[in-house]
């Protein structure tokens, strides 16, 4: 729970101090293709699927829950972190959903402001997910006793 509150709490500090720096359209450069380039996201992963934000939300929180009773059964540290990682990246972009600028109930749009120009823009709790995930696929191989293989 302690990474999942980590995460949650710097992608909402770096969401507020995006929308503020970048409110008036200028980007910052950091190096080579990194920039900090401010966007809202009503749809899904690469802005697909604009209008469906309810339903995305409405999946993200349910995974939340499936992925918080599962920590429970966690069978390794990095399983652990790993759950943290994903339940905090989803609860960082559902708290966009539920309280930025929406019409409402999950209409708000995600604030995204990493953009590598190569890539679409994105944000920490979108990092957040995808190093979750990949650490999820990882954690499904490390095995706690060896006789178990």
């Amino acid at each position: 729970m302690a990474v999942a509150a980590l995460v949650l709490a710097v992608d909402q500090l770096t969401k507020a101090w995006a929308v503020s720096a970048l409110d008036d359209g200028h980007d910052i450069d950091v190096v080579w293709t990194l920039r900090l380039h401010l966007t809202f996201n009503g749809g899904m992963a690469f802005s697909q699927g604009r209008g469906l934000g309810p339903v995305i939300g409405v999946v993200a929180i349910v995974v939340v829950a499936v992925l918080l009773i599962s920590l429970r059964r966690a069978g390794s540290v990095v399983a652990s972190v790993a759950v943290g990682l994903v339940v905090g990246g989803a609860a960082g972009n559902v708290f966009d959903r539920l309280f930025r600028s929406g019409d409402g109930f999950l209409t708000g749009e995600v604030v995204d402001f990493i953009d590598l120009q190569w890539w679409p823009v994105f944000n920490v709790a979108d990092a957040a997910v995808v190093i979750g995930g990949i650490l999820l696929l990882v954690s499904t191989f490390i095995v706690s006793d060896p006789g178990e293989r």
